[in-house]
């Protein structure tokens, strides 16, 4: 599962396999499906948690997922373990395992997209880590400005390479991260880049709602609960996505902290420290 130099100690994959350790030797996990769009964990008492399929870097042959066999009817410890193996098909059963356990419904939970429930200004410079479809359209007429840092060959717009999310993050009001970054291991330096942010939200489906694991770096929490299991593994059977699993999830936000002081951002902003190419 891991490689002989494992995860670093202190890193959100470990913190977050901690910290639903005891709660995992409770259950079993039912079904487990890998989509070529997201990863589905059903535990025997119907909690579903999914995450992305990271679809790069995929061995070659029939045989994909190479890890334990069967999924189905082990404890929901031995998938939960998963969350921290260097192998990104194999960390994403782990998140989604993690989500099984924690995304249920509960208290402090805000029923809603997270536009409704991040504390944005007009005067924002927001940098956003991953592809978010919905959110780059309704943006910019409610910021300063906008800077999307994905896996692009050149900057197009505001459309930057994912590498410059960590010199760019520090200057920027509002840090909105993928959850996905928890499964390819890169969430613990985007958050570190974001941790002079008033605003920094985790989102997507992905997004594992445990506040008290990222209380200090994150201050929302932005993922889905799961009504109908069903109807999320025949989409994730189907190569769907989040677009698909609308009838079948709830949009849920929790707050990790509270928004911090803007008032070192402006200081920035008075003496001219702003990245350039934001636009």
């Amino acid at each position: 599962m891991n490689s002989p130099d494992g995860t670093r100690p202190g890193t959100m994959a470990e913190a977050l396999a901690g910290s639903l350790a005891g709660s995992a030797r409770e259950y079993r996990v039912a079904e487990a499906r890998i989509g070529l769009g997201y990863t589905a964990v059903v535990l025997e008492d119907g909690r579903t948690g999914v995450a992305y399929t990271f679809r790069d870097g995929l061995p070659d042959g029939c045989s994909v997922f190479r890890g334990l066999r069967p999924l189905a009817g082990r404890s929901a410890v031995e998938l939960l373990a998963l969350l921290e193996s260097n192998v990104a098909l194999e960390a994403g059963v782990g998140l989604a395992c993690a989500n099984a356990l924690a995304n249920c419904g509960g208290h402090g939970q805000l029923e809603g997209d997270v536009l409704e429930h991040l504390d944005l200004r007009r005067e924002d410079r927001v940098g956003i880590v991953g592809r978010f479809g919905p959110l780059i359209d309704a943006l910019p007429a409610r910021v300063r400005s906008l800077t999307v840092y994905e896996r692009v060959d050149r900057p197009t717009g505001m459309l930057r390479p994912q590498e410059e999310a960590l010199t760019d993050l520090p200057r920027c009001d509002v840090a909105l991260v993928t959850a996905t970054s928890i499964i390819n291991r890169t969430v613990d330096g985007l958050l570190d880049a974001a941790s002079s942010c008033r605003e920094v939200a985790l989102l997507g489906a992905s997004t594992p709602l445990l506040p008290q694991v990222f209380a200090g770096r994150v201050t929302l929490l932005s993922g889905v609960v799961v009504d109908d299991s069903r109807g999320v593994l025949q989409v994730v059977s189907e190569g769907g996505g989040m677009r698909q699993f609308g009838p079948y999830v709830r949009k849920v936000a929790v707050r990790a902290a509270a928004p911090r002081a803007g008032s070192e951002r402006l200081t920035r902003r008075e003496h001219g420290d702003q990245p350039q190419h934001v636009r």
